[in-house]
């Protein structure tokens, strides 16, 4: 009964695509291996004679064919269908998107243009027939291509990267096909003014990457001649978007191949080769104060931790090792450090920081979006599982369920969701969707608590994570007139996280004051500063510092100072503040500024 079936739905398949693309029939026997070349071609003559738009509604059903018939092919038929569709979209509606995804992200920075010229093509005009046909034949890249993209990457400017450097580099392209990918989603938009920190003007330090060409040359030279300390041919985008992300400029990403010699096993010493300037501090002279701010000068001048931190950043890209830039708040002060891609393959995310101070998870900004790396996004990255195979086939049926949710087939979409995070149920998307199929099917709130109590213990690992879970189970429980339960369950992470992860009561904290402050009157706003100050600023450090009482201050200094000074004061009975520490520093700087503005 069941080949019955798919001989009869597999006829109706074949009509529709039949139908909407004029391609030949297709076969069972097809569908259960990847697109031939001869398909292929096929395809690409149609969609070039008709446009990719008609052939994506046939080339999905049969995709779904595919996964529900359990092809080991179906990856390779959702992906055809993936890129049919992004080829069909057109430049001024995907551009429309775009800004949007931008402001909810809230990524947008001041070097970023102020407009974008649309067109009303397709974005697979911006592909060669060459390259269009390159990436359809090759799943292995299209699938880490369609793993990593993001709706934040401006795709007009990554497919005229991909394109020209495919065209300009045939020879080198299929082996560092991945490197050019890098490029292209990196270089879509110029970097933020303050990247990689803003303790240096932009007259020393111009925020501005290669061009695309120049930085594939660059690399791939630097590969082939043994320069490079990673084999950047093996790596994947995920992990080459840190070392392309380069901001200094070639010349001197040159003489760091050529003067900093460490080897990988050591890379960690980079950062100490630069001489720390205490007298700087002494003198908090925070921001750079010689004239030049090249590799060489830092390193002969000596510097503070950011410009330790970013010549040993550089260093390691320049030497093809991935690297990331982390600065955080401590009790005290605030610090930079960096990570790198060790030997092992294996992230090293503390090479300078100080074991001493009490350091919260620390921030490091995506260049692919520009935006903060999430702390389960770091954890992710140094525990390496995404490389698997495992997390591939969780990302292949997490990928079917998104489709089959967006097509509204809602059990199915149950069904492929459930399959990702049995393969890996750290797939946070696997389980967002399977919550969402639930409840277009009705299921009750017992059973939707039910799947958020899995999710949460997929994630006990990843507090971030765990505690928007643990959020949700507390409102479904208080729907059910559990108040007290819902309570214990919050204070029970809240106890499981404790100090170790003071940054997830901050986050909180800031939550309530930036909504407060945009939302309510005076008084409320008054009322819920002090609330926060005594529930989570007790014993808290510079980030509740930074986060809570700096905006709250700010927002009341004009209108209201005394009240501004007297929170202030508050905060600074409430915090841990060292004797001399730069919070002690900015915290008496604020005050003397405060009561100058309450005796005007």
């Amino acid at each position: 009964m069941r080949m019955n079936f798919w001989k009869i739905s597999l006829v109706f398949f074949v009509c529709l695509a039949a139908r909407l693309a004029a391609l030949a029939p297709f076969t069972s026997d097809e569908l259960n291996a990847p697109p031939s070349a001869a398909r292929l071609a096929e395809i690409e003559h149609v969609a070039a004679t008709s446009g990719w738009g008609g052939l994506v509604p046939g080339l999905r059903k049969l995709a779904f064919h595919a996964y529900e018939q359990d092809s080991q092919a179906a990856e390779a038929w959702f992906i055809l269908s993936r890129w049919a569709e992004l080829f069909a979209k057109p430049d001024d509606q995907f551009l429309s998107q775009w800004v949007e995804a931008i402001k909810d992200a809230k990524v947008g920075h001041a070097n970023m243009p102020n407009r974008y010229v649309a067109r009303k093509r397709p974005l697979g005009d911006r592909l060669s027939p060459s390259l269009q046909a390159w990436l359809l034949d090759h799943t292995d890249f299209s699938a880490e291509f369609f793993s990593l993209v993001s709706p934040c990457d401006l795709l007009t400017n990554s497919f005229d990267s991909l394109n020209g450097l495919q065209a300009r580099y045939p020879q080198e392209f299929p082996t560092y096909a991945n490197l050019a990918l890098a490029i292209a989603i990196v270089y879509d938009v110029p970097p933020p003014p303050d990247w990689p920190h803003g303790q240096v003007s932009a007259s020393l330090l111009p925020r501005t990457l290669l061009d695309p060409a120049a930085a594939f040359e660059f690399w791939v030279h630097a590969d082939e001649t043994g320069q490079t300390l990673q084999p950047l041919s093996r790596l994947p985008a995920s992990e080459l978007k840190f070392v392309v992300d380069a901001v200094a400029p070639a010349a001197e990403l040159k003489w760091a191949q050529q003067n900093i010699t460490k080897p990988l096993t050591a890379l960690n010493q980079v950062y100490d080769m630069v001489r720390y300037r205490v007298d700087r501090v002494q003198q908090e002279l925070y921001a750079w104060p010689e004239d030049r701010y090249d590799l060489p000068t830092i390193l002969g001048k000596g510097g503070i931790c950011v410009d330790q931190a970013y010549f040993a950043t550089e260093v390691g890209k320049a030497r093809g090792v991935p690297t990331l830039f982390f600065s955080g708040a401590g009790k005290d002060a605030w610090h930079a450090w960096f990570g790198y891609l060790d030997q092992n393959g294996h992230w090293q995310l503390d090479a300078g920081r100080y074991a001493n101070q009490q350091f919260v998870t620390g921030l490091a900004i995506d260049p692919q979006t520009w935006g903060t790396i999430s702390d389960h996004d770091l954890k992710f990255l140094s525990e390496g599982f995404r490389l698997r195979p495992s997390w591939r086939q969780a990302c292949v049926n997490a990928d079917f369920a998104t489709a089959y949710l967006a097509a509204r087939q809602f059990p199915a979409a149950a069904r492929a969701a459930r399959a990702a995070v049995n393969y890996d149920p750290r797939h946070l998307v696997a389980w967002e969707t399977l919550l969402n199929a639930q409840k277009a099917l009705g299921a009750s709130q017992m059973e939707i608590e039910g799947t958020l109590r899995e999710a949460k213990l997929a994630f006990k690992n990843y507090p971030d994570i765990e505690a928007t879970f643990v959020v949700l189970i507390a409102e479904s429980m208080r729907r059910r007139g559990e108040t007290s339960a819902a309570e214990t369950e919050e204070n029970q992470f809240g106890y499981k996280v404790g100090p170790e992860r003071s940054d997830l009561n901050v986050d909180h904290a800031a939550d309530l004051i930036n909504h407060s402050l945009a939302t309510d009157g005076v008084g409320q706003q008054m009322r819920i500063y002090y609330s926060v100050l005594n529930t989570y600023g007790k014993g808290a450090g510079m980030e509740f510092f930074s986060r809570v009482v700096m905006p709250f201050v700010e927002h009341m200094k004009t209108d209201r100072p005394q009240d501004a000074y007297n929170a202030a004061l508050a905060a600074q009975k409430a915090l841990r503040i060292d004797p001399n520490s730069q919070l002690d520093i900015e915290m008496q700087g604020l005050l003397d500024r405060l009561k100058s503005a309450t005796q005007n």
